[in-house]
């Protein structure tokens, strides 16, 4: 595909980077509707809250049991003392 190489070396630059940093995710927002998901992250990178590297979007695949479920987890840096 066209540009993947590009997204991979800047996604490994990026998980380095945190490697680096001590830290956690966090959960900031879960939902099971795609609209919901897709705006709130478009909120946060309008508002400026937060970065690209400090974002991790998970889709958790559903079956019949258990629907599709979207989940906004923040890094979250250690604390140093």
């Amino acid at each position: 595909m066209p540009g993947q190489r590009k997204r991979r070396n800047r996604q490994e630059a990026a998980r380095r980077r945190r490697a680096e940093t001590p830290g956690r995710w966090e959960p900031l927002f879960s939902t099971q509707d795609e609209v919901e998901f897709r705006d709130h992250v478009r909120r946060l990178y309008e508002e400026g809250a937060v970065t690209a590297d400090q974002l991790r979007l998970d889709t958790f695949c559903g079956r019949l049991e258990h629907p599709t479920t979207y989940r906004v987890s923040v890094f979250v840096p250690k604390a140093r003392p």
